[in-house]
């Protein structure tokens, strides 16, 4: 039977590597953000072997958050590649020892080249330490391997202050929801962030009858388009809505409800939403007033209409 007693102290391990790095922020912490946050060109990330995996990911949660960046393997840089720095770029270079062979032969490139060097390393004194323009200490007391040689309370810092970096500088370049959409369209998460304009039924699939239309009419219209409501006008503006709910309240107190107008039964000042909503802010809006749909408008010109299924067949939730 696998040892649980040693899966814990490997999660405790690493846990306590990422809590240390909590003391450790400081000026040089909020330098590197500046470097970021005011870089004019890309930021690259570099590293070898297991560092290099976490390099790519931090690249990846920069892109995804704003900051242009992507990975440069550093034993391809050394064989050409070194070519994509540029002068107003930022340099990440991570490297536990910071005495790695093939991202010590970067440093004086990258320099001459004009760009800036963050170093993120478990030995600040090391040659990666004191050449960067800030170094961020991301040392650990033990990695989490049973012989301590395996990367693994090392990388898994590294990663967390990478994460650090990438989330304080989305608040500082005052990254939004809006955003993250627009660089997520695909997946889950685009889903989730999709507009309501993406969404919404328009056009003549929006159920809506005049103040003046008959209930008889009105039901008809409500079946047809099949969303469980319409919207009410007058004069082609929105001045109410009906809804499944509306219909059943009024048959309990007015037996004869087919002898009445559309504007005898609606609810005056419906809820509606801009159509550049993001989906899952319609979602909670809906959720949190209890209702199954939502017109959306500009002023009083209908748009569009959104029901709840709308969003559940997008896994908004």
């Amino acid at each position: 039977m696998p040892d649980l007693s040693l899966a814990r102290k490997v999660l405790q391990t690493e846990a306590a590597a990422i809590l240390a790095l909590v003391d450790r922020l400081d000026a040089r912490f909020v330098r590197a953000v500046d470097l970021l946050r005011d870089c004019r060109g890309r930021v690259i990330v570099t590293g070898m072997g297991k560092s290099g995996i976490i390099a790519r990911k931090i690249a990846a949660t920069l892109a995804s958050t704003g900051t242009p960046a992507f990975f440069l393997h550093p034993a391809e840089a050394i064989h050409g590649d070194l070519g994509v720095i540029q002068a107003g770029d930022i340099v990440v270079a991570l490297s536990h020892g910071g005495e790695t062979d093939e991202i010590l032969r970067l440093l004086e490139t990258i320099r001459r080249g004009g760009a800036g060097i963050i170093a993120l390393t478990g030995h600040p004194g090391s040659t990666l330490g004191q050449f960067a323009d800030v170094t961020l200490d991301c040392h650990v007391a033990e990695e989490a391997c049973p012989l301590n040689l395996v990367p693994t309370a090392s990388t898994t810092a590294a990663l967390a202050l990478g994460d650090a970096l990438a989330m304080t500088l989305l608040v500082e370049k005052g990254f939004r929801a809006e955003d993250f959409a627009n660089l997520h369209p695909g997946g889950k998460l685009g889903k989730r962030l999709m507009r309501v304009e993406q969404l919404m039924h328009a056009g003549d699939d929006i159920p809506q009858v005049d103040e003046a239309t008959s209930m008889r009419e009105v039901i008809y219209e409500m079946s047809r388009k099949g969303l469980g409501m319409t919207c009410v006008t007058s004069r082609g503006a929105l001045v109410g809505i009906i809804t499944d709910g509306d219909l059943r309240r009024r048959m309990t107190t007015t037996p004869d409800v087919l002898g009445l107008g559309a504007a005898d039964v609606m609810t005056t000042s419906p809820v509606t939403i801009p159509r550049h909503l993001l989906a899952v802010e319609a979602l909670n809006l809906m959720e949190r007033r209890k209702i199954t749909s939502v017109i959306v408008s500009a002023g009083s010109a209908i748009e569009g209409v959104v029901h709840l299924h709308d969003l559940w067949r997008t896994e908004a939730i």
